[in-house]
């Protein structure tokens, strides 16, 4: 067992090394107390926000967004634990204490009242945000978004499931990299179908990234600790009182748009709802333009700001 165990904790600092050099770090950093909190930011005008989901990075935005949104400031940060972002032991990963980091760090950096938009697990984050901090965000554009729990874990999950945390750290420094690399093409598959993944997803989409024992301890935690927060935050979408705009894609294999999104049209009274037939969970890198002309409208109502002045 030591040798079997051994093998395995050399494999995954052998894949983690060589992950760490296809996508080095390549934004800034910010210190909020214990965290450490890697983003980048990038042009100038009115702030966009944007919010990775499970398992993700900032790279989801950068590659296929920042150039469709060139005339806004678009700032992508990795949140606490994924990507190159630290978290301390302390933290549980709840949707809403990611949400108060969130509020934090949009005022270290002095954005005024962002847009936000969360991709899926980030959808529900940016949610949180806006229920109990509306005084920093303008409006909320939500792509493939959780939105309400679920009656049951699915089988593409369970492996993420790890309550216990030494379990999930003895797991990440063994088991968990290498099996990721292992299944990779179906996980991708999982995540565009029907559509295909990008080639250059490892590298410009930052896959590579996701291939270190941090980033799986944190895509576990987060995992776990969704049903701990999303039934109180789904029990006040009719609070929200700003523009919000939400995309899926009627093929979505992750979440179910029947679900999570079409829902949301008889609770938040300022909703833009987009279906988009055929469309799988990666919207930001299937319809890029689409995605910013829905980020351009909803910007419009947020900012207050006419929508010719707002096309690109």
């Amino acid at each position: 067992m030591a040798l079997v165990g051994g093998y395995f904790v050399l494999a995954t600092r052998r894949i983690s090394a060589q992950a760490e050099r296809a996508v080095p770090a390549s934004g800034r950093f910010m210190t909020l107390g214990a965290h450490r909190i890697h983003y980048v930011d990038q042009g100038e005008g009115r702030p966009i926000l944007f919010i990775h989901g499970l398992g993700a990075q900032l790279h989801h935005f950068r590659h296929p967004l920042f150039p469709e949104l060139a005339d806004f400031r678009c700032v992508a940060l990795d949140r606490p634990g994924s990507g190159y972002s630290a978290r301390p032991v302390s933290f549980s990963g709840g949707l809403v204490e990611q949400a108060d980091l969130v509020a934090r760090f949009i005022t270290e950096l002095g954005l005024e009242k962002p847009l936000v938009v969360g991709h899926s697990l980030g959808g529900a984050v940016a949610l949180a945000l806006a229920e109990n901090h509306p005084e920093t965000v303008s409006g909320l554009v939500l792509l493939s978004p959780l939105t309400h729990l679920e009656d049951e874990l699915r089988p593409e999950f369970r492996s993420l499931y790890i309550k216990s945390s030494l379990k999930r750290r003895l797991m990440a420094e063994t088991l968990a990299v290498p099996t990721s690399l292992k299944y990779a093409p179906q996980t991708l598959a999982f995540l565009f179908s029907p559509q295909a993944a990008p080639q250059d997803y490892g590298t410009a989409g930052g896959g590579f990234a996701g291939l270190r024992p941090s980033h799986f301890y944190a895509t576990s935690a987060d995992m776990v600790a969704i049903e701990r927060d999303l039934g109180a935050i789904q029990a006040r979408y009719g609070e929200l009182d700003l523009p919000v705009g939400v995309m899926f894609g009627t093929a979505d294999r992750v979440l179910d748009f029947r679900l999570h999104g079409a829902p949301l049209a008889g609770r938040i009274k300022d909703l833009e709802l987009d279906l988009v037939d055929g469309l799988g969970h990666m919207p930001q890198f299937v319809e890029a333009k689409r995605v910013a002309g829905l980020v351009r409208r909803i910007a419009a109502r947020a900012f207050g700001t006419p929508a010719d002045k707002l096309v690109g």
